[in-house]
């Protein structure tokens, strides 16, 4: 698989309760985060396995080795691997976003929906990080920092006086937005992309785009009704 799709909050809650214990290193909430998704796609299988099952899950070194059929060495050694590529691929932003569903996340969020729907790329750009990232995978395509960030909105995203329609959603513990594109002749906004937002502090530091063709699992529809 090129690249692993965003997973909606409303079935996490369906999961089984595996809370890691006090040892382990990655909160539930960082664990499922796209960051972490990402970065463990770079991971060889053996170093991602050691680092869910040690880092996320909590096993002891000695019973991953045992799951492993390997040595606890070898495990020590993939470990230490996949936290470098985690540390350098996945870092943490330096202040971390507002609680989900509080009032200054959905202010800031509120903002963000403002600023698109009215194409306001000055607007939009303005609620972003320095370093902030924009990126459509699985297509090789990434943007970061504001400049570029304005750049992509100004000349792709809204070019030719494109106007959009965003529902709110959630994915992978953040918040997400369907994005219809408003048909030109009939005003009916279609299906365009899932939209994941990644939030560090008050600003907005990645925003990722997925195909419409995920819709389906968010309970979102192909078309709006005027």
């Amino acid at each position: 698989m090129v690249w692993l799709g965003p997973y909606p909050d409303v079935l996490l809650a369906d999961l089984p309760d595996t809370a890691a214990g006090p040892e382990a290193r990655y909160e539930a909430r960082e664990a499922v985060s796209l960051a972490f998704i990402t970065a463990l796609q770079l991971l060889p299988p053996r170093q991602r396995a050691a680092l869910i099952l040690c880092d996320v899950l909590d096993f002891p070194a000695r019973q991953v080795a045992e799951m492993l059929d390997a040595t606890e060495q070898s495990v020590a050694s993939a470990l230490k691997r996949a936290r470098a590529t985690l540390a350098r691929e996945a870092p943490k932003p330096d202040q971390p976003p507002a609680a989900a569903h509080s009032p200054a996340e959905q202010e800031l969020l509120g903002l963000l929906v403002q600023a698109f729907e009215n194409s306001d790329v000055q607007a939009l750009v303005a609620l972003m990080t320095d370093d902030v990232w924009v990126r459509m995978p699985p297509l090789p395509l990434e943007y970061q920092g504001r400049e570029l960030a304005a750049r992509f909105f100004g000349t792709i995203a809204f070019r030719g006086g494109r106007r959009y329609r965003l529902v709110p959603t959630r994915a992978n513990g953040q918040p997400a937005f369907g994005v219809y594109l408003l048909d030109p002749l009939t005003g009916v906004p279609h299906a365009f992309g899932l939209f994941a937002i990644t939030l560090a502090g008050d600003r907005v530091s990645a925003v990722t785009r997925f195909d419409s063709g995920i819709f389906g699992k968010f309970g979102l529809p192909r078309t709006l009704a005027d």
